[in-house]
């Protein structure tokens, strides 16, 4: 018997990396009008972010259902193995509702953890959980200690626009123009597992400023996962946000990952951001 770890599609990672990991990932829905695709199936992030430049109205996105996380929990279930499912915020999304329900068929065997994160926050906690699986802990003892660290993790991220929060309606459409006008960066996190503004910045420099002054405050424990988040088309800004934040990274070898259209289509792109466990 073996412990299997189930995600969803909220944490960003590709299929391909999860069958590297391997784990299990629960795709959440996306809606493009009439057109509705599986996140990171048959829509991928780049190509979802060419749709979202062209759409006049955000795309709408939905949970992963009770019964989806049923099938999934049935093939992961089928040997005797126990599975730690990860989810997003419950703050944010009816999924982890979901999961639970869909746990209660499975005597003991499900275990839903509710990471209060998204994107690669909620990626870095399902790294963790796998080193704590190959130290030989059982599934309760590894929830167990994602419990405790929950608190712990951090994501917050820099957004090169306030259009998107405007057509999400978080915002006026007078705000998003002045902030135009006045080249406004919103710097974001996640703050008990819902979404902050944590300060603005007139200009990206100044926004990044803000945002790696918040994380050295913190304090970043390199013995555990991180990562740098962006969206949109050009990778090229996660790499040089790196490169600019030396002061702050060092030499310390950081994965990059984009951000998918389940939080993608909030934030839009142009987005730079960090994951990471605090000290």
């Amino acid at each position: 018997m073996s412990i299997k770890i189930l995600t969803d599609s909220a944490s960003d990672i590709s299929r391909e990396d999860a069958q590297k990991m391997g784990i299990e990932i629960a795709p959440l829905k996306i809606s493009f009008g009439e057109e509705q695709y599986y996140d990171g199936v048959d829509l991928t992030p780049n190509e979802f972010y060419k749709k979202l430049v062209k759409s006049k109205s955000l795309p709408k996105t939905s949970q992963v259902t009770p019964y989806d996380f049923e099938q999934k929990f049935e093939q992961l279930t089928a040997n005797g193995d126990e599975v730690i499912a990860i989810v997003l915020s419950s703050k944010l999304s009816g999924t982890c509702e979901a999961a639970k329900a869909a746990a209660e068929r499975f005597a003991g065997k499900v275990h839903v953890f509710d990471s209060l994160n998204v994107a690669a926050g909620e990626r870095i906690i399902c790294n963790y959980a796998l080193s704590l699986i190959e130290k030989g802990l059982s599934a309760k003892e590894v929830v167990a200690e994602l419990e405790k660290i929950r608190d712990k993790v951090c994501i917050t991220a820099t957004l090169d626009t306030l259009e998107y929060l405007k057509k999400g309606g978080r915002i006026s459409g007078a705000s998003a123009i002045m902030g135009s006008i006045l080249n406004i960066k919103p710097v974001a996190k996640l703050d008990d597992g819902v979404v902050k503004m944590m300060g603005k910045a007139r200009g990206y420099k100044k926004a990044i400023a803000l945002m790696n002054n918040a994380i050295k405050e913190s304090g970043v424990d390199f013995d555990k996962p991180c990562g740098i988040i962006w969206t949109g088309l050009e990778p090229e800004i996660a790499t040089a946000y790196l490169q600019n934040s030396k002061d702050l990274w060092g030499e310390h070898r950081v994965p990059t990952y984009i951000v998918g259209s389940t939080i993608g289509t909030h934030i839009g792109p142009g987005v730079v951001g960090v994951a990471y466990f605090k000290k």
